[in-house]
Formats: C-alpha cells, structure tokens, sequence
C-alpha cells in the first residue's frame, strides 16, 4: 500500500527551523566563497557547502525506520484486503439468498429486509473505509516521528559541515556548490534510531 506522502519537510518547515532564516529561495545559488559557520567542526569525507540538499521521500523510505513502517503497512493492508474479500463474499451470499427469497414473501416484508441490508452494507463499507485511513494515519504519523527524531542528526551534519541550510533538493532550481547527503544522512540516522521499533514490537 504505498502512498505519495505530503510533503512534511515543507509543512514543518524543515529548511527555515534549520538554517535560521525566513524561508527558503526557490533560486539558491550559493556564493563563490561561503564563509563557514563559527565553531563549526569540519570532518574529512564531510562536503563542505554553504546549502546542503537533501530527497525527503529517499531520506525515509530508504532508512531503517521507514523500511520497518512500510513492512507494516504493507502487512496491515494485506490484512484489510483479505477481510474486505471475506466481508465482500459473504454480503453476495446474503444479497443473493434474500433475492431468492423474494418471490415467497410480501412486498412490505422483503422490503423491510433489503432496506435492513443495505443499511449494513453501507455501516460496513464506513467501517472498513475507517480502517483503511487509520492504516494510512499509520504511515502519517511515523513520518511526522522520523523527521523529529532526524532533525538532531541533521544539524550535527549542518554543524561539521559548516552550512547555513538544508534545502529539499527538488525545491533548488540552481545552486553553484549545493551538496547532496541524503544517504550521509540516512547512515546517521540509521545509526541513530535503528528501525525505531518497540521492545514489544521487537518480539512479535
């Protein structure tokens, strides 16, 4: 079940919390010489840019955590579909056994039953339909944890590296030195947070 995510690091303004600034240039075009942070701890092996990039949707999906939140949501829909099937197979059994039944009764009486059983058709197609977006609240919700538990990692990055921002690499229309780390990031991150699975979810 794999769905386009919104694009959370715009909504919680991702490139503004981390750079300091007001928001970020849908042009960035990074000067000749940037200056580096002070006190900023530079690395060998660390890009050494003034903006960083970075692919949001790469960032999650090819993490740890997110590879475990698609496993299973993976899981849980395959689950759904199997119970929608069932739930699907037994209302034609009922609708087509209520059809036959229709020439031994009267009017008012089979009227009284469909009536009865498209009110529960339509209570369990709400039901299922609830089920479906609280699996994909499921997927929301983990993306909103993943980019909280990541912004520490991320600045560290900014910090060794001495960058003012990180910027969505999609959202950069031209830069003169801007330096990809979506998979320096994940390697952190990964490092960091593991899959981000519970104790409990461990064992199962």
């Amino acid at each position: 079940m794999r769905r386009t995510a919104p694009s959370y690091w715009a909504a919680l303004g991702v490139a503004i919390a981390l750079s300091g600034a007001g928001t970020a240039p849908a042009l960035a075009q990074e000067p000749a010489s940037p200056a580096p942070n002070a006190g900023a701890e530079f690395q060998l092996g660390l890009p050494q840019s003034g903006i960083l990039t970075i692919q949001p949707d790469r960032l999650f999906s090819e993490s740890a955590f997110g590879k475990r939140v698609e496993r299973e949501i993976e899981a849980e829909g395959a689950v759904l579909t199997a119970e929608n099937r069932r739930i699907e197979a037994e209302l034609r059994a009922e609708e087509l056994e209520l059809t036959e039944r229709r020439s031994d009764m009267a009017p008012d009486a089979f009227r009284a039953l469909a009536d009865a059983f498209d009110q529960k058709v339509q209570e369990t197609r709400r039901r299922q339909d609830q089920k479906l977006r609280e699996i994909n609240q499921m997927g929301e919700d983990a993306r909103r944890e993943f980019i909280a538990a990541s912004l520490p990692v991320l600045q560290q990055i900014m910090r060794e590296t001495g960058a003012g921002a990180i910027l969505d690499h999609a959202s950069v229309f031209l830069s003169a030195n801007a330096a990809d780390i979506t998979s320096l990031a994940i390697g952190r991150i990964d490092e960091v947070l593991g899959d981000g699975a519970t104790d409990e979810e461990s064992e199962r």
